[in-house]
């Protein structure tokens, strides 16, 4: 039974893709007392309402991360914490940095203070696989949030609430995913632009995102952040596992893109671990106050280790990446 059943929970950013797989499958398999959707779109709000309809756990708030008044509102009584509320996009970031900051840093603050505030137990933190070495603007304020995340177990060491991060790759199907891209093109029968050839990347799907949120939330003592051993893949494959036979076109690299992902840099692999006989990578904090341990079975990786998309030891093949497509996960 996971401690989530019959807790009440709160989601920021809870009308976007991995919002509204978390609604899912928390009404269908945790059964919470409540479950708070906090975001700051009102049409958004609408739209994902219609879909869940008039469920008496679901509650619904307007508000902003950057609105630490309104965290403590919406977090009055909650047990649980997912944060998933963040600025993303990568070439967006780079012309538009103080907003970045300003919900990415600035908001993540406020829900550690606010989460604190109100006594809630744990509190997990999305991430990317954009934080580790980051070349961005986007990269280095989810970077700076990480780092702010597990600090705040230090601020908390008094208390009962901790923190703990999840960091994975990009998510298929969620909104902004290049597979619906490469379907409208692939159907008008247009080549599909891929920045460099050569890219590869780490995807993870919504359902396994869910489900590594809520295995955090069982693992954690906090100050972990949490890394999926997941496949890799190519670009190209993607591209043709989408759109079989398409023309496929390299237009550059985009401002601040890399070529290979890094989930795991060699200076945070000094610290790592596999835990969950080998399902997850934990890089366990530098500083524990708190009184963190290593966790039971855990194994270190070895020397040097790092966790690129491009030396990755698993790789989807097209046809698995067709077949995934295919499922419409």
């Amino acid at each position: 039974m996971s401690v989530l059943e019959g807790a009440s929970i709160l989601i920021t950013g809870g009308t976007g893709s991995f919002g509204k797989a978390f609604i899912r499958h928390a009404l269908a398999h945790l059964n919470p007392r409540r479950l708070v959707i906090f975001s700051r779109d009102e049409l958004k709000q609408y739209e994902v309402r219609q879909q869940f309809g008039d469920d008496p756990r679901l509650r619904w708030f307007i508000g902003d991360i950057r609105d630490e008044r309104r965290l403590a509102r919406a977090l009055h009584g909650v047990d649980y914490v997912v944060h998933a509320a963040a600025l993303k996009q990568v070439d967006t970031a780079e012309y538009n940095p103080f907003e970045f900051v300003k919900t990415n840093i600035l908001g993540s603050q406020n829900v550690i203070e606010a989460s604190i505030d109100a006594g809630v137990k744990r509190v997990v933190a999305l991430s990317t696989d954009k934080a580790s070495s980051p070349i961005n603007l986007y990269g280095a304020t989810k970077l700076t949030a990480d780092k702010l995340f597990i600090t705040g177990n230090h601020y908390a060491a008094a208390y009962d609430t901790r923190f703990a991060v999840v960091r994975y790759g990009n998510v298929m199907g969620s909104r902004g995913s290049v597979i619906p891209f490469f379907s409208r093109l692939g159907a008008e029968g247009k080549p599909l632009p891929i920045t460099d050839l050569r890219c590869t990347r780490f995807f993870i799907t919504l359902p396994q995102a869910v489900e590594m949120v809520v295995d955090t939330f069982e693992l954690m003592q906090g100050g972990e952040l949490l890394v999926p051993r997941i496949p890799s893949m190519k670009v190209t494959d993607l591209a043709h596992a989408v759109v079989p036979g398409a023309e496929l076109v390299d237009v550059g690299l985009r401002p601040g893109e890399k070529l290979h992902e890094e989930m795991i840099s060699p200076e945070e692999g000094r610290r790592a671990v596999t835990v969950s006989d080998g399902k997850y990578f934990i890089i366990q904090p530098d500083l524990a106050s708190w009184g963190y341990q290593m966790p039971a079975g855990a194994v270190p990786v070895p020397e040097g280790f790092a966790y690129r998309s491009d030396s990755n030891d698993r790789w989807y093949s097209q046809a698995e990446i067709a077949e995934i497509i295919e499922a419409g996960i």
